[in-house]
C-alpha cells in the first residue's frame, strides 16, 4: 500500500526556464486542474505543446480535430496542438467481428443490471485493441515530439488523462443512483461494482486512469533517453486522487469522498509511477484536493471538503489574505447567511461518526452506505441553499484557487520530487499562498 505522504515544505523553484517544454497529454476542456500547470508553465516562461483525444465521427470512426476544431483547442490551450488522436479506453472497439461494449448495451435497461452479461472473451479482445490503438497514436506522439523540442531542452510530461465510463445510455442512471441517491433511488455502490457492469467499469477505468500513464512512459522512451543523454531533463506528472488532509474540528485530518468507486485505478495509478521510479525513470502522481467542475458534478456531496480550505487558508496565510477571499465568498451567500456558518455546517458533515466508521486509509476507496449517503446528501443540499445563486457558489471560487495553487505545487515539485506519489493538502496551498500573498491565484 502507497504510504501517505503530504507534501509538507514548499519546493524550491524549479530550473525550467525558456525554451523547456510542457507537454500536456490529454485534451484540455473547461477550466479544471490541468489549467492551473498550463498557467504555471507560461508564467515562466516555458512552451506549452497540447495533444488532442480526437473525434467521434457519426459512425464510430475516431479522427483527428478538423481545422475549426483545432483552431478553438488551440485557443483554449494558448498553444499548439499535436493532432494525433489520443483517445484511451475500448467501448467502442469492435474485433474480430464482434458488436463493441457499447453496441452490445444499447438495450441494456437499469433495471437489469443483475442480468446484464457480455458476449464472452469480448471485453478482453476490445481491451486490447483500445490499448493497441493507443499506444500506435503514442509512437507517432514521440515522433512529433522529437521533431518540435531540442535535445537541448527540458521536459515536462504531464498525463491528464482520467475516467473511463463506457458510452453507453444505461450507465448514467445508475451512477444517478450511487452517487446522489437517497430513499428509494438509492443504490448500494458495491452491488453495482460487483455485476458485470462494475467489472466493465472497473477494467475501463484502470485502462483509461492508470495504464495510460505505463504506455505515455514507455512510447516516449526514446525522447527521454535523447534528452537526458544530452545532459536535460524529462518529467513525468499525473493527477491522482487518494483522499485530502482539510481542518476538521480544528485539526488537520485525511478525509475522503465516498463512494470513489474510480480509486482503485488512482492506486494502480501510483504503482506505476513507483514502479518507474524504481527504474529511475522521474514519474510523480500528485494526489489532488477535491474541485467542482463539469465533470465533477455527478459526485454531489465531493465538493463538501472544499468548504475547510477557507479555514486553512485563514490558518497558513493570515487574516489579511483570508479576509479578501471570505468577503469575495460572503457576497454569493444569501441574507442571513454567513461563511462563519458554511463553515460550521460543512465541519459537522466532515466529523460526523458515520464518516468515522467508514473512512479508512488502509481500506480505501470505501463503498457507499444509505446512512452516509443520505447524511452527504443533505449536508450538500443545505450548503448549495446557503447561495444567491446556484451557478455562483463558493466552492467553485475555492476550485479556482486549488487548480491554480496545484499546478503551481506540482511543476516546481517535479523538478526533484520527494516521492513517486505525494499528496498536496489543504495545509500547503494555504502556505502557497501566504508566500506568495496570492499574486495571481487570489
Amino acid at each position: 500500500m502507497t504510504e501517505y505522504r503530504p507534501l509538507q515544505q514548499l519546493p524550491e523553484p524549479a530550473g525550467y526556464k525558456s525554451g523547456d517544454v510542457l507537454v500536456l497529454v490529454g485534451e484540455l476542456f473547461g477550466r479544471g486542474y490541468a489549467n492551473g500547470l498550463v498557467d504555471e508553465a507560461k508564467r515562466i516562461g516555458m512552451t506549452v505543446i497540447g495533444t488532442t483525444v480526437g473525434r467521434r465521427d457519426s459512425d464510430g470512426t475516431l479522427r483527428p480535430l478538423n481545422a475549426e476544431e483545432l483552431a478553438d483547442a488551440e485557443a483554449l490551450l494558448g498553444g499548439t496542438i499535436i493532432n494525433i488522436p489520443l483517445e484511451a479506453g475500448f467501448d467502442m472497439e469492435s474485433v474480430d467481428g464482434l458488436p463493441s461494449v457499447v453496441e452490445q448495451l444499447k438495450k441494456a435497461r437499469p433495471d437489469d443490471l443483475a442480468t446484464i452479461s457480455f458476449i464472452e472473451g469480448s471485453v478482453k479482445k476490445a481491451c486490447a485493441a483500445g490499448t493497441a490503438r493507443l499506444r500506435s497514436h503514442l509512437v507517432q506522439l514521440e515522433s512529433e515530439l522529437i521533431k518540435r523540442i531540442p535535445a537541448e531542452a527540458n521536459i515536462f510530461l504531464a498525463h491528464s488523462m482520467a475516467g473511463g465510463i463506457p458510452r453507453a445510455r444505461v450507465f448514467m442512471p445508475l451512477l444517478n443512483r450511487i452517487f446522489k441517491g437517497t430513499g428509494d433511488k438509492y443504490l448500494a455502490s458495491d452491488v453495482f461494482w460487483n455485476s458485470s457492469l462494475g467489472e466493465l467499469c472497473n477494467t475501463s477505468f484502470n485502462e483509461v486512469t492508470a495504464d495510460t500513464f505505463r504506455y505515455l512512459i514507455e512510447g516516449t522512451s526514446a525522447l527521454r533517453e535523447r534528452n537526458e543523454g544530452a545532459g536535460f531533463r524529462v518529467r513525468y506528472s499525473a493527477y491522482g486522487y487518494h483522499g485530502t488532509g482539510v481542518l476538521v474540528g480544528g485539526k488537520y485530518r485525511w478525509q475522503s469522498y465516498t463512494p470513489y468507486v474510480q480509486g482503485i485505478a488512482k492506486m494502480r495509478l501510483e504503482d506505476i509511477a513507483f514502479e518507474a521510479t524504481a527504474q529511475g525513470i522521474s514519474a510523480t502522481v500528485f494526489n489532488c484536493p477535491e474541485i467542482q467542475t463539469n465533470s465533477s458534478a455527478l459526485f454531489l456531496g465531493v465538493e463538501i471538503s472544499l468548504y475547510p480550505l477557507l479555514s486553512a487558508i485563514r490558518r497558513e496565510a493570515g487574516e489579511q489574505i483570508a479576509a479578501t477571499l471570505e468577503t469575495r465568498c460572503q457576497a454569493m451567500l444569501k441574507e442571513g447567511q454567513t461563511v462563519t456558518g458554511l463553515l460550521e455546517r460543512a465541519d459537522r458533515y466532515l466529523s460526523s461518526p458515520i464518516l468515522d466508521q467508514i473512512e479508512d486509509f488502509s481500506t480505501w476507496p470505501q463503498h457507499n452506505t444509505r446512512e452516509q449517503a443520505e447524511l452527504m446528501l443533505g449536508a450538500s443540499s443545505e450548503l448549495m441553499e446557503m447561495h444567491i445563486d446556484q451557478k455562483q457558489l463558493v466552492c467553485a471560487e475555492l476550485s479556482r484557487i486549488v487548480f491554480l495553487s496545484t499546478g503551481r505545487l506540482m511543476l516546481h515539485s517535479s523538478w526533484n520530487p520527494g516521492s513517486a506519489a505525494i499528496w498536496l493538502n489543504h495545509d500547503i496551498i494555504g502556505r502557497l499562498l501566504a508566500d506568495e500573498c496570492g499574486t495571481g491565484i487570489l
